[in-house]
């Protein structure tokens, strides 16, 4: 099983969780636990069934789980106070509720990162990556970038990014999106330190060409 979700691909046959292209550490009950959240999403899975699953016949305290829900949301970047991934089930449980995609082995093969250019979205003095393809701006939290603001419609916009370059372009929202301070009614070109405001929001696009690798000196 390979199922992708935001910047992050987990790999259940390399047992391997990558995130922007890169395997991270990560122990392998927090792996476990993600995986399984991920095999039952979007049913939400009890505290027991946890258990049972990762430490069978063992009794462990409820507190060693939600050390490894701390070190699966620092890994993926899944903010507690607003999640987009993993949903807490108060008095029962977790639930995996973010977008996520199995697969296929030929996904696989093609889905490789777009080479010679990064592309981020600023705001707030944080920075989000996009990942080649399509990246939705808006207030449902399965968001590529999560804007938690009444302004802004639950799909908002999307960028779409390719070897080409990066576009812009507005969802049918109800408050627009904008370009420095024209309103966009087509799919727009972004370049590099692009203002972009969704609804009342303002971000920052950047775009940075990355340099070519480091090639071996030979001597005369």
């Amino acid at each position: 099983m390979r199922i992708r979700f935001g910047e992050c691909v987990l790999d259940s046959d390399t047992r391997e969780l990558l995130v922007r292209d890169e395997a991270v550490h990560v122990q392998p009950k927090a792996f476990q636990f993600l995986e399984l959240l991920l095999l039952n999403r979007p049913k939400a899975v009890s505290k027991t069934e946890i258990h049972e699953k990762l430490w069978p016949g063992t009794f462990v305290s409820d507190s060693t789980l939600t050390s490894l829900l701390v070190e699966v949301r620092h890994v993926i970047g899944d903010d507690a106070k607003h999640p987009r991934y993993v949903r807490t089930v108060h008095r029962f449980g977790y639930a995996f509720f973010g977008d996520a995609q199995e697969m296929s082995a030929s996904d696989a093969a093609t889905q490789r990162p777009v080479r010679g250019r990064s592309c981020w979205i600023l705001h707030g003095g944080k920075r989000t990556a996009l990942e080649p393809g399509e990246t939705v701006i808006g207030r449902d939290p399965g968001a590529g970038v999560f804007l938690d603001d009444p302004s802004v419609s639950r799909r908002h916009a999307r960028i779409v990014v390719t070897e080409e370059g990066a576009t812009l372009e507005n969802l049918g929202s109800k408050n627009g999106t904008f370009v420095g301070d024209a309103k966009i009614e087509q799919p727009v070109p972004l370049e590099d330190g692009a203002r972009v405001r969704i609804g009342t929001i303002a971000l920052t696009f950047r775009m940075f060409l990355l340099p070519h690798s480091t090639q071996t000196a030979v001597d005369p």
